[in-house]
C-alpha cells in the first residue's frame, strides 16, 4: 500500500481508510462537510492575522477574493453595503 501521508504510521493510516469505506455516505458528506468548514475558519483567521484592521465584512470579502475571484468579491461587497443601507 502507498503511504498517503508521511507524519502518519502506516498502520493508522490504513485503520483511518478502512474506517472511511466502511463509513456510510451520510457520515462521509459529515466528514467532508466538518473539513470544509475547518478550513473556511483557518482561511479567515489567517487573513484576520494579516489584516487585523478588517471587519468582518472585509474579512468576508477578501476570502472571496482570494478564493473565488475580485469580480465576485466586488459583487458582494457591493452587495453587503446594500443590505447594510
Amino acid at each position: 500500500m502507498r503511504v498517503q501521508s508521511e507524519d502518519t504510521d502506516v498502520q493508522a493510516e490504513r485503520v483511518q481508510i478502512d474506517l472511511l469505506r466502511k463509513a456510510t455516505v451520510a457520515r462521509r458528506s459529515a466528514i467532508a462537510f466538518s473539513l470544509s468548514d475547518t478550513m473556511i475558519a483557518l482561511a479567515h483567521r489567517a487573513i484576520r492575522r494579516q489584516n487585523p484592521h478588517l471587519g468582518d465584512r472585509e474579512i468576508l470579502v477578501r476570502f472571496t477574493a482570494v478564493h473565488y475571484g475580485r469580480e465576485l468579491a466586488e459583487k458582494l461587497d457591493a452587495d453587503l453595503r446594500r443590505r447594510l443601507l
